[in-house]
């Protein structure tokens, strides 16, 4: 397999690239690696290689492994947050991707405000539509801004989107730009800046460099397939009896009963 440097030399350069395309400056474009189903030494080598980023989908894969890693390292989740997991999140992760609803945005900085802790969040769109997606509509999105700009304990610094599974990247087109769209119109009609866009994954990340990516979650461009996931029973009943869960793919961090 290549090496994780080489690997990224060539990722930076397509982002560079992308980037003269567009008129931007590679500078203000950050992997983030996605370690979601691999074991702590794929965070170490992604520390190795200088990414000061990683995420995780998952609260309790998140805990073990950051505890079991490296120290130094920025944690972002970007998978859905289930309510009674909002405690674990705001203590374990630097920044969350995936604000989704005004309900989950309410919870997160009530719990801010007991831990004492800022939070620093993106609101996530559904731009296209897709109900299999996470994510508030674009409808939805101007009451949220507003209710996450007075909300105690919240930062709010920018939007992230998942555009539709295809095989062609120039498909993610449309969806990245109306996410940008929609920046700009929040930024204007609250006179705030919002200036992380978090989206692109290893399939169209160039094409999101174009539409405006600040940051790019990359995992299997970086890291190759995901092993095969091993179904474990969670543990994870109610957020005050949380304790592991779901492990990784690599079958490290708490195991637990296995279904099939």
């Amino acid at each position: 397999m290549r090496a994780l440097e080489e690997i990224l030399s060539e990722v930076r350069g397509r982002i560079a690239a992308a980037c003269e395309r567009s008129s931007r400056s590679a500078d203000d474009v950050e992997i983030i690696a996605v370690t979601k189903t691999h074991g702590a030494e794929v965070v170490k080598e992604a520390y190795d290689a200088g990414l000061s980023i990683v995420a995780e989908n998952k609260v309790q894969e998140a805990m073990w492994k950051k505890e079991s890693s490296v120290r130094g390292l920025a944690w972002h989740l970007i998978g859905h947050l289930q309510t009674n997991k909002v405690r674990h999140a705001v203590e374990t992760f630097d920044f969350i991707h995936s604000v989704d609803s005004l309900r989950l945005l309410e919870r997160i900085s009530s719990v801010a405000s007991q831990l004492g802790k800022d939070v620093h969040i993106l609101l996530e769109v559904n731009v296209s539509g897709e109900k299999s997606k996470s994510g508030m509509t674009p409808e939805e999105l101007p009451m949220i801004v507003e209710r996450a700009l007075s909300a105690d304990r919240i930062w709010l610094e920018g939007l992230m989107t998942m555009a539709p599974f295809s095989e062609n990247p120039e498909d993610s087109r449309p969806y990245f730009r109306r996410l940008r769209e929609l920046r700009d119109e929040m930024e204007k009609r609250f006179s705030v800046k919002l200036p992380r866009l978090s989206m692109g994954m290893s399939g169209d990340y160039e094409v999101a460099v174009e539409e405006g990516a600040t940051w790019l979650r990359l995992g299997t461009v970086l890291f190759g397939e995901r092993p095969k996931l091993k179904t474990v029973r969670s543990v994870c009943e109610s957020e005050d009896s949380f304790s592991g869960g779901l492990d990784s793919y690599s079958g490290e961090g708490p195991t637990y009963k296995i279904i099939d």
